[in-house]
């Protein structure tokens, strides 16, 4: 049997805020080309080096500071792409983050790709719009009882722990709370910035 956590929760969407959130001014956009200073400017071509693209979402607020911004990225590069967990796993963790912030553009990058990841709709859409998933396979519900306690209790319990080890190995273990750090740091910075998201999603995150 799978322990879903110590407590029975709820994700409760915090609807005021996601308003803020979604139509609120930018208030970090992004920086114009002839506008970097020589850090910054270094910071963006070491991004379009790594991942073929320039400052969008996160990288445009974290672009004030260039080494954060720097620093992130090759965690990320890791964390979000060479994992031990698999994509449709790693995705759902993403999104778990994205509905724990309300965050739009971390929704939108990533709703799509857990999908196509093979994470199931019904899931996708209970996150959505703020409802506890039903129907988890044994290795999400592992992962999404070590995400509620991790980030409701700030501490993960013996018997969660135990079968996140027997699971995924200590390894996986650490990159478990590493995806959910590097998404909330990302998160906490897009809210911070009031990023908007460049489009509508499917499901919109409520």
């Amino acid at each position: 049997m799978i322990l879903i956590g110590k407590r029975a929760r709820r994700i409760v969407p915090i609807l005021l805020f996601c308003s803020v959130t979604l139509h609120a001014q930018d208030r970090m956009p992004p920086i114009s080309a002839e506008n970097l200073d020589a850090e910054q400017a270094a910071a963006v071509a070491e991004l379009e080096a790594a991942r073929g693209y320039g400052p969008q979402g996160p990288w445009v607020p974290l672009l004030r500071s260039p080494e954060v911004l720097s620093r992130t990225r090759a965690m990320g590069d890791y964390l979000r792409f060479r994992s031990s967990l698999p994509p449709r796993l790693s995705e759902f963790l993403i999104l778990l983050t994205a509905r724990e912030w309300t965050q739009p553009y971390e929704w939108y990058s990533h709703h799509q790709i857990a999908l196509d990841a093979g994470l199931d709709r019904d899931i996708v859409q209970a996150l959505a719009e703020g409802r506890p998933p039903e129907g988890l396979m044994e290795d999400e519900a592992v992962l999404y009882a070590f995400f509620r306690e991790l980030n409701d209790d700030k501490v993960v319990s013996d018997a969660t722990y135990g079968q996140a080890l027997a699971m995924f190995g200590e390894k996986g273990v650490i990159d478990t709370v590493g995806i959910i750090g590097y998404y909330t740091l990302l998160a906490m910075a897009m809210n911070t910035a009031q990023t908007p998201a460049p489009g509508p999603s499917d499901p919109e995150l409520q």
